[in-house]
């Protein structure tokens, strides 16, 4: 079965830093796997390289088995893939519902005849319901991260890409926000590929692991054997628990 996501010995350099190295994984449709590793370990810039927001100095990406080197983020989008970011990007100026047209506009949602339909069910469908007319400066940081959500499913991707989508979350939200992410994997049998810090709610959550350190990814498996493996713990966990014993 072909891959959704094939990466082929990616390597990303910056003049003598190397942020990628060597990256070569796939991804089967229906997947939700996730990229773990500290700080510095390459995951955002291998975001960025999936999504065009940068181009790999060596290697490969292909996605539903077209090339995507050399294109721009929005041709990236139109191909099927959407992303969010560790800082929410809305539009200022306009309210939720506004937000959510707009990306209703890429050409991949162009079955919805209704756009302003759509981005009601989306903003429904990921808990925001009836604030449509609310002005986005005024949504809590919880709300701003479903909205970013809801604006990459308006343009109706078959791979959704989450960057630390916990970030800067409180418990109280952690928790009905990992229950949307499943939902959406489950009942819209949506690829998903995410990054996040946060180490218990990311094992709970994904079904295989992608680990990284240094920019090469070190142990690739389910939760259950990452959490064991010694690289990942030298590289992760170590440091974690290294830092709770400091604290």
């Amino acid at each position: 079965m072909t891959a959704l996501l094939e990466v082929n010995d990616v390597t990303k350099r910056f003049g003598g830093l190397t942020a990628v190295k060597n990256a070569t994984f796939t991804l089967q449709k229906g997947e939700l796997t996730g990229i773990l590793g500290p700080n510095g370990a390459g995951k955002t810039t291998l975001f960025n390289l999936l999504t065009g927001f940068m181009q790999p100095t060596t290697g490969s990406v292909s996605f539903n088995g077209a090339p995507l080197r050399g294109l721009a983020p929005y041709k990236v989008v139109n191909s099927g893939m959407a992303r969010t970011f560790q800082l929410c990007r809305p539009f200022v100026g306009m309210n939720l519902l506004e937000n959510v047209l707009v990306a209703c506009m890429s050409p991949r949602a162009h079955q919805d005849h209704d756009k302003e339909e759509r981005a009601r069910h989306l903003l429904e469908q990921v808990g925001l319901g009836g604030r449509g007319a609310e002005p986005v400066e005024t949504l809590p940081y919880g709300d701003l991260r479903r909205l970013e959500i809801a604006r990459a499913l308006a343009t109706r991707p078959d791979l959704l890409l989450l960057d630390e989508p916990f970030a800067g979350l409180g418990s109280s939200e952690i928790e009905p926000l990992a229950h949307l992410i499943k939902k959406l994997h489950r009942e819209e049998h949506l690829t998903i590929l995410l990054i996040e810090h946060k180490l218990r709610e990311f094992m709970a959550l994904v079904s295989r692991v992608i680990a990284m350190n240094f920019g090469e990814i070190i142990a690739v498996g389910p939760p259950e054997d990452i959490v064991k493996n010694p690289k990942v713990i030298e590289a992760y966990i170590g440091k974690t628990e290294d830092a709770h014993a400091s604290a």
